[in-house]
């Protein structure tokens, strides 16, 4: 149902329900909440990859069989024992998103969860709620206006219309493109870019960026000088000119 892989300081989460497009059940939901909870204490993980098995589906979203039987509630839940989003959200680590198929209604929010985006040439967006006859309760409506434009969100939303991939990067909704059998290697590679960057680094600038994206920009610059600040005092100049040198080393090979 849940996979997890490890790969050096890379941990791979697949959602394995291929057969139900990798619907998210509530066991499914639990298992999740459990690995990022613990991949995010775990002191030897730097980077987070989520995806789906198979090449159909990200996720199709909430089971709906299964809300047939026991209401809507969760669509609204803000648990994250629950609500993938909020799971994942809670990482303190890069998640990035390795969008292999279709992310449709809930799992578009799931993939919109994520700090990064690869897509495969598979993978299509749709958001079927105002088909389905519900609202959004893991934070799309408001999401996706902010990082597509209100246009192109309300043109999303009030069709259910599926984005095809390369659309989907034009519009800037994911970063990169790839074929298929490209998509883990790539967001391998860029995970392991991360991970050579220490770890309390990467948690603290993701902190920095995701409270200030959700500010005016006025009160992001005065998060981010209150934040930087009490941070930049710690480091001393002999820490910097040893990472300077590895910084010039590093430019020097790519």
């Amino acid at each position: 149902m849940l996979d997890v892989e490890r790969r050096g300081p890379v941990a791979i989460v697949t959602l394995n329900r291929p057969e139900a497009m990798n619907a998210l059940s509530k066991a499914l939901r639990q298992a999740l909440y459990d690995a990022m909870v613990a991949l995010d204490a775990d002191p030897e993980v730097s980077v987070v990859i989520l995806t789906g098995a198979g090449e159909k589906a990200f996720t199709a979203g909430l089971d709906l069989k299964e809300l047939g039987a026991d209401g809507l509630g969760a669509a609204n839940d803000q648990d994250a024992r629950s609500n993938p989003v909020r799971a994942v959200e809670a990482c303190g680590k890069p998640v990035i998103g390795a969008i292999n198929g279709v992310a449709i209604t809930g799992g578009f929010e799931l993939a919109l969860a994520c700090d990064v985006l690869i897509a495969s040439e598979n993978a299509r967006f749709a958001d079927t709620h105002a088909r389905v006859g519900i609202m959004p309760g893991w934070g799309l409506s408001q999401k996706l206006s902010r990082l597509v434009g209100i246009y192109r969100a309300k043109e999303l939303s009030l069709t259910g219309n599926f984005l095809d991939a390369r659309t989907a990067a034009d519009w800037g909704l994911v970063n990169r493109v790839v074929p298929a059998a490209d998509l883990l290697p790539t967001a391998l590679k860029l995970a392991q870019d991360m991970a050579s960057i220490p770890v309390e680094t990467l948690s603290f600038y993701k902190s920095l960026i995701d409270e200030g994206y959700g500010q005016t920009f006025g009160d992001g610059l005065k998060t981010e000088h209150a934040h930087s600040t009490g941070h930049n005092r710690e480091v001393t100049p002999e820490k910097v000119e040893e990472r300077r040198r590895q910084v010039m080393a590093r430019g020097r090979s790519q």
